[in-house]
Formats: C-alpha cells, sequence, structure tokens
C-alpha cells in the first residue's frame, strides 16, 4: 500500500496506522516459503488451486471468499481445461493468503514469542513536509523507538483472522508499554521486525 497524507491538521505529513505497517511485515512474513507466481499466470493458478483443494478447510476459505463454482468447473481449472474469469481469480488468491495466514500462524507466532519475544523497531510520523504553523507539536520530538513484544498471540491471532480493529486494539496495548508518549508511535512511517 502507498503512503498517504493523514486527515488530522498534518497537512503533508507522511504515515500510517503503526498496526497497519505491523499487519504489512506479517504479510511478508507468512508469504516466505509460499506461492510467489502471479494467480494470474498458469503455474501461479494451478500451486493455489492445489493448495486449497488438498483440505476440507482450503475448500472453506474458497467458499469464505466468495467462489461459488460447481464441482465440474473447479475440475476443469484444475485440469486447466477452463480459466477462472478475473474477478474468481482475485477471489482464489484472496482465498490462498487468508488460509495461508491460518496455516502459518502457529509457526510465527512460536517464531516471534521465542527467546521471550521479538523487538521491533517504528520510525514515527514523518512531518518533515508539514508547514511549521501546522507542525503537530509533539514534546520531546518523537524518535525512532526500539519496543519487545513479549507476546504475540493477540496480534498473531487478530491478523490470521483479518481483523484489523483487533489487530489495531491488540498493538495499540503493545504501544502503551512505551510510557506516557505512545501515542507518539500509534502513527508511524514504518515498523520492523523479523522473525
Amino acid at each position: 500500500m502507498p503512503e498517504y497524507t493523514m486527515n488530522f491538521g498534518l497537512y503533508g505529513a507522511h504515515g500510517r496506522k503503526s498496526s497497519e505497517l505491523a499487519g504489512e511485515v506479517l504479510d511478508r512474513l507468512a508469504a516466505e516459503g509460499g506461492i510467489r507466481s502471479p494467480v494470474t499466470t498458469r503455474r501461479g493458478l494451478t500451486a493455489r488451486l492445489n493448495y486449497l483443494t488438498n483440505s476440507p478447510t482450503g475448500y472453506q476459505a474458497m467458499r469464505e471468499a466468495g467462489i461459488t463454482v460447481a464441482r465440474g468447473t473447479l475440475r476443469r481449472w484444475l485440469q486447466r481445461k477452463q480459466t477462472p474469469s478475473r474477478d474468481n481469480l482475485a477471489r482464489l488468491d484472496a482465498a490462498y493468503r487468508a488460509y495461508r495466514h491460518r496455516n502459518v500462524a502457529r509457526h510465527l507466532l512460536q517464531r516471534l514469542n521465542a527467546r521471550g519475544g521479538t523487538w521491533v523497531e517504528i520510525q514515527p510520523l514523518d512531518q518533515s513536509a508539514v508547514a511549521d504553523p501546522r507542525k503537530r507539536v509533539i514534546e520531546p520530538v518523537a524518535e525512532f523507538r526500539r519496543l519487545k513484544i513479549r507476546t504475540w498471540d493477540q496480534i498473531v491471532k487478530a491478523w490470521a483472522a483479518g481483523d484489523d480493529a483487533a489487530l489495531d486494539a491488540a498493538w495499540v496495548e503493545w504501544l502503551k508499554t512505551l510510557g506516557s508518549d505512545w501515542g507518539k508511535y500509534e502513527y508511524a512511517t514504518s515498523v520492523g521486525f523479523s522473525a
């Protein structure tokens, strides 16, 4: 997702909710070892179909993504005799991502919680393009911070479920451990961590 301009009086400030940025890091970690070919390629489509049709929960993920085709159509897709519509390709890709998130969540959780947790680096909101009279007064000026999240359970659970509100709530609970200036990091330029 591209950066966007904040709408709370900081005309020209660049940043996003730090929980959203953390979710994107989890997305990248989940993609490691996953299918790299786009769904629009034969290889990418076949790999996603094989992954999704390998278990009842994969079929459930397709239903949740809105794929309601007949068994014969699905069989023709698997046999490469028919190509899904553009809308169904997008739904297949969404079903794959959601199903993969659920499948890798437990593994990610183990990695993130190992050794007492994982350090997170947060770059605060960038106000360099904001005119002085409109800059948000942050005393002292928000600086790069490191935060050790010791238990990722609620964050990963919300991320795997695709629940942005729950992800934000779980993330903010950990931001509050930064002390009284935690609100300066609710919006950030970047969030980084690895597992």
